[in-house]
């Protein structure tokens, strides 16, 4: 099973404040501009019939000059139906207007319920990092960013929102976002390894629904191997009702006791190395990433104080780091989707500072709306977040043949870098740049859109 890789998704909260500055008169408005003479007698004129203006009133009458005409203010569905059938008691029906509908909000707004640029930022970041991972295979890659942390934290906060709503509604609603770009992509995946002499069993009910992790053959095994993400996802999402609901009797005490069950599996029980115990291991490596996305949506992360998520934060990252380090022999490696206990630590941390960050700081990195390139990338990346995540590793596999073509043409042999690892990273991303107008419309009919080559 491959530890490093990841999936999608907004979204998310900033406002902009808006200031003005005001004055007053000092004088306070007052008409005299010659001093009274005190002790002489003011003769205040003849006095006036009632209704007739006197001199005083005539001086300061105010005349009504009408303005530019201002628009209506909105009615409410209610106050509309009222005066529509008011108006039908006393002079007929009335004609009702067609609402035409009013553009969508722009991204880099937070506050109107418009995407968080926040968080889209590190889900782009997020599969940027897998991409990465996936074709130089560097153990340091975890360290720097582990990007699945990132994105159970992300999915935690939005499962939360979601769960505003009935909870069967919104379940059943993430799996029909899920379900049709996985069976899209599943379908060539299985085809493929059935013409290459696969015989699929009865496990291949998991390619329908992947509660558990798909079978397949060792031909295809880099395509497939990366759908644990995908399992891991949709057991969060069936337990994010429940686990709610314990998370708001005691958020502080649930989210520190969510990193137990790792280190029971680590130094108490042994969980069988077949599909359940696979789950298992990936529901408590991760379970303390997405309780922190509940943490954010529900305002706990907000209340907390800097000394005490700070160092928090720091000890998880050191114990994770050190046991990584420390059990390198035993693992052969320090890369952390090897090695449970320490990804379960080091993301901990890694993902909490981040979390509180935007919490503490309220940040949206609004700023990106001036970058129009970076901008629409990031808007793509969270758009096609499940595309890019399922199709990457094809596009890796299939860059290879691929080079090997351009070996037979004498001027990309001489100036093109065939054999440089970097080079088979840039050929990756333009075959996923294929794959986003060819296969992402599966995402937009699962959100029952209208499908787009691109968002």
């Amino acid at each position: 099973m491959s530890w490093g890789a990841e999936q999608q998704g907004q979204g998310y909260d900033g406002g902009y404040g808006y200031g003005s500055a005001y004055g007053y008169d000092p004088g306070h408005g007052l008409p005299y501009d010659q001093p009274l003479s005190y002790g002489q007698p003011v003769s205040y004129g003849q006095p006036t019939e009632y209704g007739q203006p006197g001199p005083y009133e005539e001086q300061w009458q105010y005349q009504y000059v009408p303005g530019p005409e201002e628009p209506a203010p909105a009615e409410t569905a209610e106050t509309a139906e009222t005066a529509e059938v008011e108006a039908a008691e006393t002079t007929g029906p009335v004609p009702v207007p067609i609402p035409v509908p009013s553009p969508p909000p722009s991204s880099e707004k937070g506050a109107g319920g418009a995407r968080d640029r926040y968080f889209d930022a590190l889900r782009a970041v997020a599969l940027v990092r897998v991409v990465t991972y996936h074709t130089f295979g560097w153990a340091w890659a975890g360290l720097v960013f582990p990007s699945m942390g990132v994105m159970f934290a992300l999915a935690g906060t939005l499962m939360a929102k979601s769960l505003e709503r009935p909870a069967i509604g919104v379940v059943r609603s993430r799996m029909r976002r899920l379900l049709p770009p996985f069976w899209l992509w599943g379908s060539l995946v299985v085809l493929a390894m059935m013409i290459h002499g696969w015989m699929p069993g009865w496990q291949i009910v998991f390619w329908v629904v992947p509660l558990g992790d798909p079978p397949g053959d060792a031909w295809g095994a880099q395509a497939w191997e990366i759908l644990w993400y995908l399992r891991a996802y949709l057991w969060f999402v069936l337990l994010s009702p429940p686990l709610l609901k314990v998370f708001r009797k005691a958020p502080v005490p649930v989210l520190l006791v969510s990193l137990v069950p790792i280190v029971v599996l680590r130094y108490g029980w042994q969980p069988p190395d077949d599909r359940f115990g696979s789950a298992l291991t990936d529901l408590a490596t991760y379970l303390f990433c997405w309780l922190v996305g509940f943490a954010h949506r529900e305002g706990v992360l907000r209340r907390l104080r800097p000394a005490a998520v700070v160092p928090a934060s720091l000890a998880a990252l050191a114990y994770g780091g050190w046991y990584a380090l420390a059990h390198r022999s035993e693992f052969g490696t320090y890369d952390l989707d090897e090695i449970p206990l320490a990804q379960a630590f080091w993301s901990a941390g890694f993902v909490l500072l981040l979390m509180y960050f935007k919490a503490y700081r309220d940040v949206d990195l609004a700023w990106l709306a001036r970058f129009g390139r970076l901008d629409r990338t990031v808007t793509v990346f969270n758009a096609r977040a499940v595309t890019i995540y399922l199709w990457h590793e094809i596009a890796l596999v299939l860059a290879v043949p691929l080079i090997d073509q351009f070996w037979k043409v004498p001027a990309f042999e001489k100036w093109l870098p065939l054999e440089s690892q970097w080079f088979m990273f840039a050929v990756g991303w333009v075959l996923i740049g294929i794959a986003i107008p060819l296969f992402g419309w599966a995402e937009d009919l699962a959100a029952r859109k209208r499908p787009r080559l691109l968002p």
